[in-house]
């Protein structure tokens, strides 16, 4: 369309207030909010015009996958390399209710599946949802600790629920490590699922590898355009298996996901993976400049707050454990700040002392954001 900017675009702080979103909507106004994963962006063009066609079509019925795994085969051929099989592909809501449908379907009641915390919160809770129980082996210095993966597996472990790129920390894992992690698995008989909703916003100088694009394993890779495109609220992700027998394991799958998932997320997601790549790349350039402006803003305001800049998305993981403001600093950043972040304690023990800020905004928010966080403990 001639005229509209191609790229992403932040609206200004009064028509952001206007969002019923979660991260609009949780705090009251005097509170500026960096917590939840929600980008201040504006819909990506072809995005916003696939919706906007569908709205005036009616087109609002039940889910239909449609040309979304085609879309996504492409979109992962050229982002990663990788091109898997549509045929090996399931319409899921969205991550985390695939995810606990799948423990469901290719573990037993009771089964140990291994987390890596510092990780997202509703790890925590997605795994006894399914009836199986969390076995914690914490990162080691941000890494991943292998040797206690190898004793998580052979002691009995039966699941691996990987987080590739991390959430909170921004890791992402090189392709020796990601070897490891799958002849451990193969060794012991355990299944990986692997969290990559974040992998779209890889950032420059790094790159990442799916999980399934080492070769067939057991295995599934969770993905969705949700956290690149800002349509969380749309219901739409995918399970990719990693070989065709994983695959034929997953049509055991309840039928009724497929009408839990969102039309329009399947209709925004094909749009994003087909036509959003211009958009995509001017994103991911623009969080780029966040992830080094924050340093900068830590460095000038909170010199004492430890930051390792991620290598995909647009998280920041915070030690605040410098301040001296205990196990929760987000809560004082919350309460004499005004700003809000995640509590650290929310990714586990090894949380505490931390924060997780979202710097998916534009620099004059991510400035104010930190100034709050300054003035907190000033």
């Amino acid at each position: 369309m001639t005229g509209v900017r191609t790229g992403p675009m932040f609206p200004d702080l009064t028509d952001l207030r206007r969002r019923r979103s979660t991260k609009w909507a949780e705090h009251p106004s005097d509170v500026l909010p960096a917590f939840v994963a929600e980008m201040d962006v504006a819909l990506a063009p072809p995005v916003r015009d696939a919706l906007i066609e569908a709205v005036e079509l009616g087109d609002l019925g039940y889910a239909e996958p449609g040309g979304l795994f085609d879309a996504f085969a492409g979109f992962a051929r050229r982002r990663f390399g990788w091109s898997p099989r549509p045929t090996r592909m399931r319409l899921v809501p969205d991550v985390m209710t695939g995810i606990i449908e799948t423990l469901r379907v290719l573990t037993a009641p009771g089964d140990g599946v291994v987390i890596t915390p510092p990780v997202y919160p509703p790890f925590f809770a997605g795994i006894p949802e399914a009836g199986r129980r969390v076995v914690e082996v914490p990162l080691v210095d941000g890494e991943l600790d292998l040797d206690g993966l190898e004793r998580a597996f052979a002691g009995g472990a039966r699941a691996f629920l990987l987080c590739n790129p991390h959430n909170p920390t921004g890791r992402v894992l090189d392709r020796a490590r990601l070897e490891a992690v799958a002849a451990l698995a193969e060794r012991h008989g355990v299944l990986v699922l692997a969290d990559e909703i974040h992998a779209p916003l890889t950032l420059p100088g790094a790159r990442h590898i799916p999980f399934a694009a080492l070769g067939d394993s057991r295995s599934v890779v969770f993905t969705s355009a949700s956290k690149a495109f800002n349509t969380a609220g749309l219901k739409c992700a995918l399970a990719v298996a990693g070989s065709d027998e994983i695959g034929t394991e997953l049509d055991r799958l309840p039928h009724e996901l497929r009408y839990r998932s969102g039309l329009l997320g399947v209709i925004a997601s094909e749009a994003a993976f087909t036509q959003g790549d211009a958009w995509l790349d001017e994103l991911v350039g623009t969080l780029h400049g966040n992830v080094h402006r924050l340093a900068a803003l830590l460095a000038e305001h909170l010199p004492a707050v430890g930051y390792r800049p991620p290598d995909a998305g647009y998280l920041a993981w915070l030690d605040c454990r410098g301040l001296g403001l205990g196990d929760d600093p987000a809560a004082t950043f919350r309460e004499r700040g005004r700003v809000a972040l995640v509590p650290g304690p929310d990714f586990g023990v090894p949380g505490r002392g931390f924060a997780r800020l979202n710097l998916g905004t534009s620099d004059e928010l991510l400035t104010e954001a930190v100034r709050r966080m300054a003035a907190a403990v000033a």
